[in-house]
């Protein structure tokens, strides 16, 4: 399995290498050890998620106040262009965001440390994403951005085809930086 780091300080890419032959494929969805060599403890884990969108479906831009969330994202099937964003206002690449495809050919899996907000577009007919994530769910922690909001600027393969309520009421990227850093503190784009 390879790793690479990404751009934005802690995101991780896993690359399995998946083996080949007349029955189909088998691949390693996680290694514990390789895992650990990055500073990604496997028994921090304390739930895992399946979600299963539409082409041009839209999840996100969602995150988690408190102490964060990280998370361990997959694409089990078909293909999603995945997109997270540094929400930790100490970092130095605060407000940036990076996209990465995930899909059930290449078998990347993407470790998003906590802090960040993360969302995707389904790019296949169905895409299937697991979540592998560190804390159980609590709601009222709940952080969410919209999806098209000017200041991130997220370049999005297509119009949105459906998305939840929630993800199209969701506030700003202005108004969240004011709930983390406060008024003073919120940077001129």
């Amino acid at each position: 399995m390879r790793t690479e780091q990404m751009s934005l300080a802690g995101v991780i890419v896993f690359r399995p290498t998946p083996h080949h032959d007349e029955r189909g494929f088998f691949t390693r969805t996680f290694d514990a050890a390789v895992a650990a060599e990055h500073g990604v403890r496997a028994e921090t884990f304390l739930q895992d998620s399946q979600s299963r969108s539409h082409r041009g479906t839209i999840r996100g831009l969602h995150g988690r106040g408190g102490r964060g969330e990280a998370k361990l994202v997959r694409c089990a099937r078909g293909a999603v262009l995945d997109v997270v964003v540094d929400a930790r206002p100490e970092s130095p690449t605060f407000g940036r965001h990076e996209s990465i495809l995930l899909d059930d050919v290449g078998h990347a899996h993407l470790y998003i440390p906590p802090g960040f907000l993360h969302g995707f577009q389904a790019l296949s007919d169905d895409a299937d994403v697991c979540y592998r994530i560190d804390r159980e769910h609590d709601p009222a922690e709940d952080l969410a951005v919209r999806f098209d909001d000017p200041a991130l600027a997220v370049a999005w393969p297509t119009a949105p085809t459906a998305m939840s309520e929630r993800d199209r009421s969701a506030g700003t990227w202005d108004e969240l930086v004011c709930t983390l850093v406060g008024p003073s503190r919120v940077p001129s784009w």
